[in-house]
């Protein structure tokens, strides 16, 4: 018993001493410098061997802690694509500490706003101490020209402001803003460099048109993402022996639960939204028939409608899909994917 309480004793007084010393500034200013150097020093290193994507946002506009809007982010060999820049996703990529300023062209699948929001702050990222050469690519279906210029004049003080206070080595004008590429289906190859070769394809969102998925082959290795659709021919043609394919998925079963019970709280707008929507997506069962016919190798759900905020609502989002397919992943913020070069292998992980 005596030892037990000296132990006891040295703990207590080992607690206060920590106490006591970190109410010293001296001491408070050594920790956070430490603390500092640690996140400085602890970039996100996606292997370059390799083809891989990060969900940087995985739920769609309706709310779910924990999770940002649409965002998918490609590392092929060195170089950094991102497919949608929904809210909240760029925080997330902040987050994991990813060399923002390293992108070398943002891809919109359309132009609903859940899928274009954060890219002022996806720009003010990847152009501030960044050392870039030339403004920010943005590809895109018809109308992404408009939505760069708005962005530039709803910035353009921003800019100026940024420019004025910390000059042009850290925040040159000429590089600022966006180089806007409007897609031409008809030249459905718009990235073929290094390696990489980006194929835009066709969807079906109406009334939202166009609307675009994308395939991305590297060195023998591919992915394929849905952008938001019905369950559609097109996107089984373009995802055909995919090493992975990412495809929206939206539980129509769940949100008919949500529209009723609007509707019996006399929330009628909200019951009519749950309702319309149910028209332009896909279902996880569709999804899955998709990667079967098309012989994916894995299928990843994204862009999840609503995304589910507990393990119950994962069981329900997901049900009967086992009965059609069992290799699939249910995303979440972080959810990763490499595949390495010179091999048939999948690996599902996560950033965090």
């Amino acid at each position: 018993m005596r030892i037990l309480r000296y132990i006891f004793l040295l703990i207590l007084i080992l607690i206060i001493g920590i106490i006591v010393l970190t109410r010293i500034p001296a001491v408070q200013d050594r920790v956070t410098a430490n603390a500092i150097n640690r996140i400085l020093s602890s970039q996100t290193i996606l292997p370059e061997d390799a083809l891989s994507a990060v969900v940087c946002g995985s739920r769609s506009p309706l709310p779910a802690p924990g999770r940002a809007e649409a965002c998918i982010l490609i590392k092929a060999g060195k170089n950094l694509y991102i497919i949608d820049v929904g809210d909240g996703s760029v925080t997330n990529l902040r987050n994991w500490i990813i060399d923002l300023g390293n992108v070398k062209a943002t891809l919109f699948t359309h132009l609903h706003s859940d899928h274009i929001s954060d890219l002022a702050d996806l720009h003010l990222n990847a152009w501030i101490a960044q050392s870039r050469s030339k403004k920010l690519s943005v590809y895109g279906p018809k109308g992404v020209e408009t939505v760069t210029k708005g962005f530039e004049d709803a910035y353009a003080l921003d800019y100026l402001f940024r420019n004025e206070h910390h000059g042009d080595e850290v925040a040159p004008l000429d590089v600022s803003g966006f180089e806007p590429y409007p897609i031409d289906l008809s030249n459905p190859v718009i990235i073929n460099d290094d390696g990489l070769k980006v194929t835009a394809f066709a969807v079906v969102h109406d009334p939202v048109e166009p609307a675009l998925g994308y395939r991305f082959d590297y060195k023998g290795r591919s992915i394929v993402i849905s952008g938001d659709t019905i369950y559609h021919e097109n996107v089984i043609k373009n995802s055909l022996n995919a090493d992975v394919l990412f495809h929206e998925a939206q539980a129509n079963h769940i949100l008919k639960i949500i529209e009723d019970t609007n509707q019996k709280s006399g929330n009628i707008l909200a019951a009519k939204i749950m309702s319309d929507i149910t028209t332009y997506h896909t279902t996880p069962i569709e999804a899955a028939e998709v990667a079967n016919k098309a012989n994916v190798g894995h299928l990843v759900f994204y862009h999840l409608t609503p995304a589910p905020r507990i393990s119950l609502m994962e069981d329900m989002f997901v049900r009967g899909v086992n009965e059609i397919r069992k290799d699939w992943t249910l995303s979440e913020d972080g959810t990763m994917v490499i595949l390495p070069l010179n091999s048939d292998k999948i690996e599902i992980t996560s950033i965090k």
